[in-house]
């Protein structure tokens, strides 16, 4: 595994990028260390559509209240 500096990835990103569309592996290091891999973007076939689980969630008629002891401990005033 060839590791490309930092720097180097500067210079060169445009080169890196045609790299990885080539099916190429590219690691970029500090000190000869790996931390971080360019990869393909992976973008997903079917987009996400809205409102999938619409009906299916219920949100309690409490969910806004809290608790007196934690109404306090934020500094609210308890009613």
């Amino acid at each position: 595994m060839h590791i490309t500096n930092i720097s180097a990835a500067k210079a060169q990103l445009s080169a890196l990028i045609e790299q990885v569309l080539n099916g190429q592996e590219v690691v970029i290091g500090r000190a000869g260390k790996p931390v971080a891999r360019l990869v393909p973007f992976d973008q997903r076939a079917t987009p996400r559509t809205p409102g999938v689980l619409r009906g299916q969630i219920i949100i309690a008629e409490d969910f806004d209240d809290l608790p007196e002891d934690i109404a306090e401990a934020f500094g609210m005033e308890v009613r």
